[in-house]
């Protein structure tokens, strides 16, 4: 891992006055400055928002074309296929538009391709299974911003298309007759954060109004906010919302699959957290179809019988395991490629490629390689003379504009800023991991590549009182875009002999100022080989909360220690 550079964000002026007006702790009030929230009104939304505050749905270009055509289509009674992508996003988007289409009298369908023999997007081939259902409406959600071809002979064949994406577009944009995307530049809808099932939710906000059934919008929340978080959405402005109100209902469900999934999930009637969902409930759906079975997590929430859920959730459980024994080899092999050739001193892009590796499992794996080296990683999965990469990169360098300088290599290629995929013939391989170096040597310098840990506050264990507890649950939900409120305290004593958890985690007691904590390093086990009874270390970490014997604990989860 690499050496972290600490960064203290200083304190903003209008921190003090945010922390007068709202009555908060002065640390509190300096997070949320942090986090870009400076001004009253902001800070209101951002600590006690609701539903209210969602925006009007008509303000996304598209919105009134899309809503008047499904609502002929229902008129009609006329088939409506929806095409959706196999990770969460994508999945869950098909299940709440179904289920949303169904309640107001439409005939849906749904098509997910397999992404181990087909890929990502939809292909103009496509068009031949709407024709074989005699479907005459298609509903794209969570892909379609790129499908020009399948529009085009879509079109010529008399069937209308709605697209809804999140992603970034091609050159040009798909004949439909509606497209849904935020992030259009002429989208004009305020929030272009959303995930895929944001904007599909956005839809349903529309349909559900102008039916009269705002009320019925509630219930879809849950799994809004699953598919929000298990895509990494920015967890500000509606994403905030849809995950904070969807994290509540939660709590208490009513659907027979997911019920069976919160219970093997351990989280049946407890607080949900955006951490129960990114490490419990979302693998298990992400793992249908990163293992080529997407139907199964679809069918899930179909699902009419307690029997019938408890069997797909075992799969589905299964399937999960499978996948962590899949990630756990392909990353051993990587690591081990990456160490053995000093590949994180020679490049400043690290680029790796097996034809043995599971392309439904690399960008997991893709991940965990740009967190250990903080740089931008793509795994290849090589088969039938193709390439298919998964890339991921760090806050600072911009995935995605460094393929576009290389997308001349490639088959086909798209995704978000930082998270993306690609396509290329395997001869290029070579050719293309030179140019895309070429480009990172260019553009990326030491700076970009050193872990940088950004501190919210400097305080002393007193500080940690019941008044900032209290309002410091007021700031979550915490991820991408409102991160854990980082602390750093100084001059701490380590407190009895530190030990390892599981064989890779550390956990100690540190006391400063009379006070004593329990510390934990996660997948730092070096730091309990090391550290010794007495020794002073300065820290930076973030609050855990867990329950024990009843009561709420705190314990200090920590991002880094120097001594």
């Amino acid at each position: 891992m690499t050496e972290s550079a600490w960064i203290l964000n200083q304190p903003r002026s209008e921190a003090r006055y945010l922390s007068t007006e709202l009555g908060i702790p002065l640390e509190i009030a300096q997070i949320l400055t942090n986090r870009g929230v400076s001004t009253l009104e902001v800070a209101q939304k951002f600590l006690f928002g609701s539903l209210k505050d969602l925006h009007d749905p008509y303000l996304m270009k598209g919105m009134r074309e899309a809503v008047e055509r499904i609502r002929e289509a229902i008129a009609k009674r006329e088939k409506i296929i929806i095409f959706g992508d196999y990770d969460v996003d994508g999945i869950l988007s098909v299940v709440i538009l179904i289920k949303a289409l169904e309640s107001l009298g439409a005939d849906a369908d749904y098509f997910i391709p397999d992404r181990l023999k087909k890929g990502y997007g939809i292909k103009d081939e496509y068009v031949e299974i709407v024709l074989e259902r005699e479907a005459h409406l298609v509903i794209s959600v969570d892909c379609g911003i790129k499908a020009t071809q399948f529009a085009k002979r879509a079109r010529e064949k008399g069937i209308d298309i709605i697209i809804t994406d999140h992603h970034q577009p091609g050159s040009r944009l798909p004949e439909a007759r509606a497209i849904l995307n935020p992030v259009l530049g002429d989208s004009g809808y305020p929030d272009k954060r959303l995930a895929g099932i944001g904007v599909v939710f956005k839809l349903l906000q529309a349909l559900f109004e102008i039916e009269g059934k705002p009320s019925s919008l509630l219930p879809y929340l849950k799994l809004v906010s699953i598919g929000t978080i298990a895509d990494i959405a920015d967890l500000r402005g509606e994403n905030r919302l849809f995950v904070k109100f969807g994290l509540k209902g939660l709590e208490n469900v009513s659907n027979t699959g997911l019920q069976s999934l919160m219970e093997v999930c351990g989280l049946s009637g407890k607080r949900v957290t955006v951490g129960d969902v990114g490490f419990r409930i979302g693998p298990r759906i992400n793992a249908a179809g990163r293992m080529g079975m997407t139907d199964l997590a679809v069918q899930l929430f179909f699902a009419d019988s307690v029997p019938e859920a408890d069997e797909l959730v075992h799969h589905l459980d299964k399937l999960n395991s499978e996948r962590q024994k899949t990630e756990e080899r392909i990353h051993k092999q990587a690591l081990g490629r990456i160490k053995a050739r000093s590949l994180e001193k020679r490049y400043k892009f690290l680029i790796l490629g097996c034809e043995e590796w599971h392309r439904g499992v690399i960008g997991v794996v893709t991940s965990r390689l740009k967190d250990f080296y903080h740089r931008p990683v793509i795994l290849f999965s090589y088969k039938d003379g193709k390439a298919y990469g998964s890339g991921r990169s760090v806050s600072e360098i911009p995935l995605i504009d460094s393929l576009e300088e290389c997308k001349d290599f490639f088959l086909s290629y798209g995704g978000h800023t930082h998270a993306a995929g690609c396509v290329l013939a395997l001869e290029d391989m070579a050719a293309f991991k030179e140019a895309i170096n070429a480009f990172a040597s260019s553009r990326i310098d030491d700076e970009h590549l050193r872990r940088k840990i950004y501190i919210d506050a400097i305080i002393d264990f007193t500080d940690i009182n019941l008044s900032l507890i209290e309002n410091y649950s007021l700031l979550s939900p915490f991820g991408a875009g409102n991160p854990k409120p980082v602390f750093s305290t100084q001059n701490a004593v380590v407190v009895g002999e530190p030990h390892k958890i599981q064989g890779k985690h550390s956990r100690f007691l540190v006391r400063q100022n009379g006070k004593i904590f329990k510390a934990l390093g996660w997948g730092r086990d070096d730091w309990a080989e090391n550290l010794q009874k007495g020794d002073r270390i300065d820290m930076v970490y973030s609050l855990q909360f867990s329950e024990y014997l009843g009561e709420e604990e705190i314990s200090l989860s920590l991002e880094d220690i120097k001594r």
